[in-house]
């Protein structure tokens, strides 16, 4: 008898920059798309909400995609209130911006994306950090089976400014560590942490993670006591070179850890504590969002409703000190 063939997984749809363009020729065509992920054909107001018939008052001429509530008496676009807000780079800029993230395997870096769309650095490192915030906006819980581990960011002791060694060990000190969480079907959960802990580890973990899932960690003392919080829990031992236990094991995630630090070491270089949440916020979306049956104009659109839902991201907002850099500086 003859063996049945595998169903073959369906393969994404791809295009490049050229065709990108074909789809995106002009302003107007960017518009149209975005009006259309954004409100569906009718505009609501952003600011108060307002969709009743009539209450819109189409664009003029003279200020296309710029509609008038009449209720509120406020100008609005389908960029308003969100990261995008008072944007100065055509939307094209924007949109080729969206498609590089999400298509180059290892991040696009601020240097060459400002070369690129012939802009300054502070410009192009200012787009894609607010594209970094809307990356982080997804709210999901995981469930089944899902792998846990933590990994460290930054530079090594011997490799700093003497002005700036810590002086106060090796291996993590002076570095941010990172919790991941990934199911075995692919979606990912990331995130900076001020501390390691029992505390902090299983707190995430209780916030993220359904009860009831199958959790496999290391043998990290932070993950003891799981099995009480209504999960499933189970750890390879790494201290005596056991990675793999029959279905125990969290490769999946640590293969998260080794793509994130190729995007470090190769394409960002330098990563500060303030950022490092978006940075983490992107390779993550780009991991969840990357499944190979799922289409590039899929994974656009996914990202834009992302933008669209994230609000403003001002200057002062984003350089804010979010406490991890005294974490580094040894004083939390």
């Amino acid at each position: 008898m003859s063996q049945k063939r595998k169903p073959k997984k369906p393969i994404a749809e791809t295009f490049g920059v050229t065709q990108l363009y074909r789809m995106f020729p002009d302003e107007e065509s960017c518009w149209r798309w975005l009006e259309n992920l954004r409100w569906g054909g009718t505009p609501v107001c952003p600011h108060c909400g307002s969709c009743e018939e009539g209450d819109i008052k189409p664009p003029p001429p003279s200020k296309p995609h710029h509609h008038w509530c009449k209720p509120c008496r406020k100008h609005f676009t389908a960029t308003t209130g969100t990261v995008m807000h008072s944007r100065r780079r055509p939307l094209q800029d924007w949109i080729y911006t969206i498609y590089s993230v999400l298509t180059a395997r290892k991040g696009v870096s601020a240097m060459q994306l400002s070369k690129e769309l012939d802009c300054h650095y502070r410009t192009a490192w200012y787009m894609l950090h607010r594209i970094r915030e809307a990356c982080g906006s997804g709210t999901f819980t995981l469930s089944e089976v899902v792998e846990v581990d933590e990994t460290y960011i930054g530079g090594k002791e011997k490799n700093k400014h003497a002005s700036k060694k810590l002086k106060a060990g090796r291996g993590t000190v002076g570095k941010i560590p990172v919790l991941g969480m990934r199911e075995r079907s692919g979606r990912l959960k990331a995130m900076p942490v001020a501390a390691v802990n029992k505390v902090t580890l299983q707190g995430l973990i209780t916030d993220n993670v359904e009860a009831g899932t199958t959790i496999y960690t290391d043998e990290h003392g932070g993950y003891e006591g799981l099995a009480g919080l209504f999960y499933g829990h189970e750890s390879v031992k790494h201290s005596v070179k056991e990675y793999v236990n029959g279905l125990c094991h969290i490769n999946g995630v640590e293969s998260v850890w080794a793509l994130l630090k190729r995007s470090i070491h190769g394409t960002w270089h330098h990563v500060s504590p303030k950022h490092l949440a978006r940075y983490v916020n992107e390779a993550s979306f780009r991991l969840n969002e990357g499944n190979v049956s799922i289409d590039t104009i899929e994974r656009m659109e996914s990202l834009v409703r992302s933008i669209v839902r994230t609000d403003r991201l001002p200057l002062a907002k984003m350089t804010a000190d979010n406490g991890l850099s005294r974490h580094v500086q040894g004083v939390a």
